[in-house]
């Protein structure tokens, strides 16, 4: 199959890239670079240096048979003060993709949608028929282009995947996280223990957890990798599917810095700050949906074997 990997340059949709490549796919990379990577997009595939804005001559000429879907702004801080850049960049180049496909006659795509879409839940875990109230820009942003897919393929035929992601973490085919401004827990410490930083802090230690501090679910890019192939040929035309993605285990911010330690055999001293504003004390999906439908199932479920993931690309690095 011809498929378009809009942010394939970046860490999941590189990884995603390479698992397709490996499935036998003809694979070309739609992405401007400006959080990506050009030396992560594998060999095999083509890279096309545009926005998702200017992509309709690109999408003429590759006439793709489906498009995964990753290229977006992700940063929460930033997204609610600058929530303009996130507007254009996450629901007008969606936009502009859609209809590109639409102009070339793909209907076929599986969007990198988020958690964040739920905002600070009811009930843990959490399930694809949940509240969906958006607690920022960004969060917000994604769930416009959910939306925007319901109606797409109603009007228009697509055959459409949401895959809404908690943390994803680790490494796959000796690709992981490279971000110039990181926000995420686990790269954070590997960079304590790598000398990038002197400490780390962890904001709360006061929730109503075991141990005091958050609570998330971790899900293993390799994992990840895993849905999208399966998600790709999944549904029928004028048909919209939403699947939440995760490792179905919680692991809390303390649990992750012991991983770290245990990984890395570095101390990674920490600090404690103030809770941050709209920080729920624990967020772990409910994947039954994806289990059940696709068949779908996580290989790696072990928070170390994640952290040594990530750290053995770090250090190769």
């Amino acid at each position: 199959m011809r498929v378009l990997v809009a942010g394939g340059a970046g860490y999941i949709g590189s990884v995603v890239t390479t698992a397709l490549l490996a499935d036998g796919h003809e694979v070309t990379v739609l992405d401007d670079l400006s959080t990506g990577h050009a030396d992560a997009v594998p060999d095999g595939a083509t890279l096309a240096e545009v926005s998702l804005h200017d992509s309709a001559p690109v999408l003429a000429e590759v006439r793709p048979e489906a498009v995964l879907h990753f290229a977006a702004k992700s940063l929460v801080g930033a997204s609610q003060q600058h929530p303009e850049e996130y507007w254009y960049a996450n629901v007008g180049g969606s936009l502009a993709l859609l209809e590109s496909m639409r102009a070339t006659g793909c209907r076929r795509i599986v969007f990198s949608s988020t958690a964040a879409t739920y905002g600070e839940p009811e009930t843990v875990p959490i399930r694809e028929d949940a509240p969906t109230r958006p607690t920022n820009t960004y969060g917000a942003s994604k769930l416009a282009v959910d939306h925007m897919l319901t109606s797409y393929a109603v009007a228009h035929g697509f055959a459409a995947v949401s895959l809404r992601y908690f943390n994803v973490a680790g490494a796959a085919y000796g690709l992981g996280e490279r971000h110039a401004t990181e926000t995420h827990l686990i790269p954070l410490a590997l960079q304590v223990a790598a000398g990038q930083r002197e400490s780390l802090t962890i904001y709360g230690q006061d929730y109503p957890t075991p141990d005091g501090t958050c609570i998330r679910d971790y899900v293993h890019v390799g994992d990840l990798s895993d849905a999208h192939l399966l998600a790709l040929p999944a549904p029928d035309e004028g048909e919209h599917r939403i699947y939440n993605l995760g490792n179905g285990t919680g692991f809390s911010v303390q649990q992750v810095v012991d991983a770290v330690r245990e990984v890395t055999g570095h101390p990674v001293p920490v600090t404690i700050g103030e809770r941050r504003a709209g920080d729920p004390a624990q967020l772990v999906a409910a994947s039954d949906r994806i289990r059940t439908d696709l068949g779908w199932a996580p290989k790696h479920t072990d928070l170390v074997g994640i952290v040594r993931d990530a750290w053995d690309v770090q250090k190769d690095r």
